[in-house]
């Protein structure tokens, strides 16, 4: 990995990640200073992707109602260079997928399990 010391050191990382083929996040905030860099992704695939590309140990799990809508936020984090990297995937859910909210990774239950 680089060091992310500028801001075109941190962009240079994303652009890094789509030159190898993955999906252009969605939407992208540096923070000034170039201490926190948040990426948000449209699906769980892009998000495991950069997740596995930016080798992100942390992950968390967020359940929320959204004004009569459920959310899961899934991120995973990563420091690299006193940087904290995070990539963020929220999706809606409903209550008839309750099995989703409570594993961290749903594509990994088995079809018989859910």
């Amino acid at each position: 990995m680089t060091e992310l010391a500028t801001r075109a050191q941190a962009f240079s990382l994303i652009a890094q990640g789509v030159e190898a083929g993955l999906s252009a996040p969605w939407r992208l905030y540096l923070a000034r200073g170039c201490r926190y860099l948040s990426l948000s992704v449209g699906d769980r695939a892009e998000w495991n992707a950069w997740r596995t590309h930016l080798n992100c140990p942390e992950l968390s799990v967020r359940v929320y109602d959204a004004g009569g809508e459920i959310r899961r936020s899934s991120v995973a984090e990563v420091v690299l260079d006193d940087c904290r990297i995070s990539v963020e995937l929220v999706e809606e859910v409903s209550t008839d997928d309750l099995d989703r909210l409570l594993v961290a990774d749903p594509t990994s239950v088995e079809p018989e399990e859910r």
